[in-house]
């Protein structure tokens, strides 16, 4: 919804223009918030504070309260309840009054936040997911935030960290994990209970995401499919936006197709050529702030789709999570080296820990390229802490191993039936994307390449020449340092 942006003195004046400075930062971001930009000299020469902001409605959407200190800037959405006509930053601003710092764990959202005291502490905060960034970093004693790292590349050239999900930082008291938001969550049942449960959870954490809601990345999987189908009943008039590689579509295409006729919704087919795809390379590597192939594939097509969307709608729902929490990473949870239910659910825990990095960044910063904001119902509280709960044999199940069952059997009904028997596919295989990087990459760096520089400077293994070629065009992008904040999605690579 927003990007924010900071420059603050933790040690006297600052004789340079700050607000120049700032300026600069929130350029480098303008993607995430092209529709207002907020900028806010502190005082006595201390710094600057601002942001660009996105308006989801007709009406001007703020994300900052800049009239006094505490000054607050805000990027993200709160479900919390709250008088009618209340904006998220009036509600934000309302829980730090009462609760200070202690008030992240009442905040029911997605989010990451800057508070901005009298005496120029400044405390940032991520909720538990993590899905909106964060990053910062200190020089010659003045401290810098930026909602992405590239907003620091002009002021920080070392030590740059990404804010942890969970975690409050603070220039006075250092980083520590807060309390997460903790809704009443119903007990286990009986599995047929438990998928009485899910669903009515599901159903409800769509529902209330939908103010504003314009429509639905539908990839033709069974995630996004049940979304859309429990979207459709709150606006009829739902579109829906799919991508797939002009080349080599995948069957993701030919499944959104069927979910698309059988919910009667319009729906916007994004086919991706390959000159699309090599003109991007370089502003997949420049959005995405890392080198990890899993990575890249997968933003490529999400922008393109975000790019077609922004032209309907600046606000869609999409699936991510549903994988995480149910069983659905299927070449890695069915990986050979992981022998029982105790294992996959440590692994399927550590993809979860690593979302906010892999995952969520590929899926935060190609529509968020794009001014798009997007809603996550499966990342809500009483989801996740829910899913948590359900045991891993009900949602890899039976015999044949059939992966996110509880899921598939909570909302079969309301899906075509090749929709909800479809087996998992990594997105970008889904959208034919793999095979195609393949080739395109192969004529522009030679594969035997990678003998040569087997790991990049900082120690991390290249998985593929493909790799390799992503992480020289990172290093003319971003300071050589900043590699360190690339993860690894697959936990095999």
């Amino acid at each position: 919804m927003a990007s924010i942006a900071g420059i603050i003195s933790q040690h006297g004046k600052i004789e340079a223009d700050t607000t120049k400075q700032l300026g600069r930062m929130l350029k480098l971001m303008r993607h995430r918030g092209p529709d207002n930009s907020v900028v806010r000299s502190l005082a006595d020469k201390r710094g600057s504070v601002g942001a660009n902001e996105v308006n989801l409605t007709p009406s001007k959407t703020c994300c900052t309260a800049l009239r006094e200190p505490p000054y607050l800037l805000f990027d993200g959405e709160l479900y919390n309840e709250r008088p009618q006509g209340q904006s998220d930053i009036d509600l934000f601003k309302e829980y730090y009054d009462k609760y200070e710092r202690d008030c992240f764990k009442h905040l029911d959202g997605s989010f990451t936040c800057a508070v901005v005291e009298k005496d120029e502490e400044v405390i940032l905060a991520r909720d538990h997911v993590g899905a909106r960034p964060l990053f910062f970093g200190s020089d010659n004693s003045v401290f810098y935030f930026s909602s992405e790292m590239k907003g620091l590349i002009d002021h920080v050239q070392f030590n740059i960290q990404e804010l942890p999900p969970g975690h409050i930082y603070s220039t006075k008291k250092g980083m520590e994990q807060f309390e997460p938001f903790a809704p009443e969550v119903p007990e286990l049942g009986d599995l047929n209970e438990t998928v009485r449960t899910l669903r009515e959870l599901v159903i409800d954490a769509v529902k209330k995401r939908m103010n504003g809601v314009g429509g639905v990345s539908l990839s033709g999987g069974l995630d996004s499919s049940l979304v859309a189908a429990i979207a459709k009943e709150s606006n009829p008039n739902l579109k829906l936006f799919t991508g797939a590689i002009e080349k080599a579509p995948g069957p993701d295409l030919e499944n959104a197709k069927l979910m698309a006729d059988f919910l009667g919704l319009e729906h916007h087919i994004c086919l991706i050529s390959e000159s699309d795809i090599t003109d991007f390379l370089a502003g997949a590597v420049w959005h995405l702030e890392s080198f990890d192939e899993d990575c890249i594939s997968g933003i490529i097509s999400n922008y393109y789709v975000s790019r077609i969307a922004k032209k309907h709608t600046s606000c869609v729902l999409v699936g991510e999570g549903a994988d995480e929490l149910f069983g659905g990473y299927r070449m890695v949870l069915k990986n050979p080296k992981v022998t029982s239910d105790e294992q996959r659910e440590r692994l399927a825990q550590r993809l979860l820990d690593i979302a906010y990095n892999t995952a969520l960044r590929r899926l935060d910063r190609a529509w968020m390229a794009n001014a798009v904001n997007y809603r996550t119902p499966f990342l809500d509280p009483r989801v996740v802490a829910f899913s948590q709960k359900i045991p891993m044999e009900w949602k890899i199940y039976g015999e044949k191993q059939v992966e996110k069952f509880i899921l598939r059997e909570a909302f079969r009904d309301m899906l075509p039936e090749k929709i909800a028997n479809r087996e998992k596919l990594r997105f970008a295989m889904g959208v034919g994307t793999d095979d195609v990087m393949d080739e395109l990459i192969a004529q522009k760096i030679d594969p035997k390449e990678i003998e040569k520089r087997p790991k990049a400077a900082y120690g991390l293994p290249f998985a593929s020449f493909k790799e390799l070629y992503y992480y020289d065009d990172f290093l003319r992008l971003f300071p050589p340092s900043y590699e360190k904040q690339t993860v690894r999605w697959d936990p095999f690579k």
